[in-house]
């Protein structure tokens, strides 16, 4: 048998739904009493919840709810202390309400008597017939989209109760309306969604556990010799000269400038803690192979390159002609698209142990973000 469970008490980045919402209004130094309002049948396993994650929890009481919502309010109003004058409903699906846009509520509240959040319309509404047809555009100057908190001077909230309660309406603002109270209102915030969809949800919890910004930046740096009888490998690519460049592994100096970019943004350490110059299994080795053990080390740490710049420092041979190929060859291992790896060649008009012949050096610069 399927259980149902109510949204607010889904998961959301390690605890329930509600805990956030709750969490919000009781740090709030302004606020001495928050009345959670429940199922009964949840009423324990709410309190559990609460006790567990929320601090300043000795402000918190709990009420069984009622059939609609505006039950529920009046239940939650009945069980407020009589030193209460001002009033403040909240929604338990909107979980990244912000203490800011709660305060401004509550100072609306003491200037007017009456207070809801909300946020303009900014799309053009259309209207529509029986078949889904357009039928007229309305105009949306003057429309706004209801949050959460809504709120009033207890004695305005009781009044309309008392007035109207007996109807139905669909929030506390409507039945303010319905008794004449004026209601006025408080620029909302986007992130004051009210989660709804399965995709809410996961938007919610992304922004709650900073994947949408979690940005990390990596610098490597590597240089080799020059040296006979050696392959000249560049960024997985074979180019042709008359020497290569000596090392343990294939010596590309491109894909360990880049391995180590990505170690160093993910901390990690650099290359050669992870494939040391003395261990046999990493003779010959093709970079290619050192990168993708580098690219899946990232992964495991919910990690994935966002984009990376290289800038390879060589006198000679003349690399143009190769920059592309390197780049597919990159783009392929690192798991992106070409567009997203960047190669730079340069000389240092002859000066320094670049200029005389010696050897190449590579810079790369990453950043990494989550996956």
């Amino acid at each position: 048998m399927k259980v149902y469970l109510p949204k607010q008490f889904l998961e959301l980045a390690g605890k329930p739904l509600l805990v956030y919402s709750v969490s919000a209004f009781a740090q709030c130094d302004f606020i001495d009493q928050v009345v959670v309002a429940v199922n009964e049948d949840r009423l324990d396993f709410t309190r559990q919840i609460i006790a567990q994650h929320v601090t300043r929890s000795s402000k918190i009481s709990f009420v069984v709810g009622g059939r609609r919502r505006q039950d529920s309010v009046k239940k939650g109003l009945d069980a407020l202390d009589d030193t209460v004058d001002v009033v403040l409903v909240h929604d338990g699906a909107r979980p990244l309400v912000s203490t800011d846009l709660i305060e401004r509520c509550y100072h609306e509240i003491l200037r007017h008597g009456a207070a809801i959040a909300a946020i303009p319309v900014k799309d053009t509404l259309k209207k529509g017939d029986d078949v889904h047809r357009v039928s007229g555009t309305i105009d949306r100057a003057a429309l706004w989209q209801a949050q959460t908190p809504q709120g009033a001077k207890k004695e305005l909230l009781d009044k309309a109760y008392h007035q109207n309660g007996d109807g139905e309406v669909t929030d506390e603002s409507t039945l303010l309306e319905k008794a004449g109270v004026p209601v006025h209102l408080v620029v909302g915030e986007e992130l004051n969604f009210k989660v709804t969809t399965k995709e809410d949800l996961i938007l919610a919890e992304s922004i709650i556990t900073g994947r949408t910004c979690s940005i990390r930046i990596g610098h490597g740096f590597d240089a080799h010799c020059f040296a006979l009888d050696r392959r000249l490998v560049l960024g997985g690519v074979e180019v042709e000269h008359d020497r290569g460049l000596a090392g343990h592994s294939d010596a590309d100096v491109v894909c360990h400038a880049l391995c180590d970019a990505i170690l160093g943004a993910i901390g990690a350490g650099d290359i050669g803690s992870h494939f040391p110059d003395n261990d046999p299994e990493y003779k010959g080795i093709s970079s290619l192979i050192l990168l993708d053990r580098v690219i899946g080390l990232c992964a495991s740490r919910g990690m994935k390159l966002t984009n990376a710049d290289i800038t390879i420092v060589c006198q000679a041979p003349k690399l143009a002609v190769h920059i592309e190929t390197m780049r597919k060859r990159l783009a392929y291992h690192c798991e992106v698209g070409p567009e997203l790896i960047n190669i730079k060649a340069t000389t240092t008009e002859k000066m320094g142990y670049i200029g005389r012949e010696e050897g190449i050096s590579c810079h790369a610069v990453v950043l990494v973000g989550n996956s």
